[in-house]
């Protein structure tokens, strides 16, 4: 009997001492890569500010240091981060079931579109009940724009990929059409929608700041998005649909629905990331009223590793480079084109590094 415990304990040590180190290389991989991204992004940043006769070292001192040099640029990052947070948890739970929502900027606008017109035709309520229904008009166009995608998908085999790419374009055209038209505030000289009722405005957390509570709900969102997909038999059925359909179908799940619930859970978040910007930031709706926050929030899911828990993280790291890209080019004189590709290198650099994870954690 004791030779037989020996052998038990002599087969299930290695078996302990082998997970054990595949969830520490993981962890290690998950942690290295996003930061080796960065690094090497920044010192692409770097050779082209050389290059073209500036400062390299302005990358790290200018654009990272001086994005945190007082209390009012930490709440600009935040304030930045709202929507990355809510546009990259929202797609994490898209991906996760294999369905690639490229149209959140086109939620986003649209989600934008209803808050606004909520939040400028009613009058009279209370700020309690005027500014949550604003947020919810903007989620709820979101999900339904979104839901146009996902329809054309289960109901025709249409390729998500194209259907939300191609509502993006249309989002943005009617956008244009409001406020220059139907929407359009007659007494202001640019286009623009007339501003929001004072009762719809989101709150802020402090009153000589921009920064508003939208933090704290994209936040708590993020953490119940990961509960939901982790912990729950509907998260559960997403990511079994997005791992293989067939063997989902034949386990009696519902392959359609789930496709909808994805995309339309997406979308939205895409919306109320719109409706944020509207009633949190703008208070008014413009023709360009978000700088690229729903093509952006790809790469914040992708980083994440399509995890909604770690698009709290990987949404505020872009939420830094993109208000360090302002500082740099205030301060340092550096031209908004250059500005632009150093981005556009950070979401190339995280894209590539997430898919080198991917290979390396399949071959542990």
């Amino acid at each position: 009997m004791e030779q037989v415990n020996h052998g038990a304990r002599d087969h299930v040590y290695p078996q302990a001492a082998h997970a054990l180190y595949r969830t520490l290389s993981q962890a290690v991989i998950s942690a290295a890569t996003p930061i080796a991204a960065v690094l090497v992004a920044l010192s692409f940043g770097a050779a082209l500010l050389w290059l073209n006769g500036f400062t390299g070292t302005d990358v790290v001192t200018v654009m990272i240091m001086g994005s945190f040099q007082d209390a009012r640029s930490i709440g600009e990052i935040l304030l930045k981060a709202t929507p990355l947070i809510l546009i990259g948890a929202g797609l994490c739970v898209a991906f996760r079931c294999s369905i690639w929502n490229i149209g959140a900027e086109g939620q986003l606008y649209v989600g934008a579109i209803a808050a606004t017109f909520v939040g400028t035709s009613i009058d009279g309520l209370s700020v309690w009940i005027h500014a949550p229904l604003v947020m919810l008009a903007g989620a709820l166009a979101g999900a339904a724009w979104a839901g146009i995608a996902g329809y054309l998908k289960v109901r025709f085999q249409a390729s998500e990929i194209v259907t939300t790419i191609m509502l993006n374009y249309i989002a943005l055209i009617l956008t244009s059409y409001l406020v220059t038209g139907p929407m359009r505030d007659a007494s202001a000289a640019y286009p623009q929608s007339a501003r929001l009722v004072r009762e719809a405005w989101t709150p802020r957390i402090v009153s000589d700041m921009r920064l508003h509570i939208g933090i704290l709900v994209a936040i708590v969102l993020a953490v119940a998005l990961y509960i939901f997909l982790q912990r729950s038999s509907r998260g559960f059925a997403l990511r079994v649909v997005g791992l293989n359909p067939d063997a989902a179908r034949y386990a009696g799940m519902d392959v359609r629905r789930n496709v909808m619930i994805a995309i339309c859970i997406s979308g939205a978040m895409a919306g109320l990331a719109g409706a944020f910007e509207v009633a949190g930031v703008t208070h008014r709706l413009y023709q360009n009223i978000s700088p690229g926050y729903g093509f952006e929030g790809i790469a914040v899911a992708l980083l994440a590793n399509n995890n909604p828990l770690a698009a709290i993280l990987s949404g505020g790291l872009f939420a830094m480079l993109r208000s360090g890209s302002e500082v740099l080019q205030i301060t340092s004189q550096v031209p908004q084109v250059l500005v632009l590709v150093i981005q556009g290198i950070v979401i190339l650099s995280v894209v590539a590094f997430a898919k080198f994870r991917g290979v390396l954690t399949s071959l542990r």
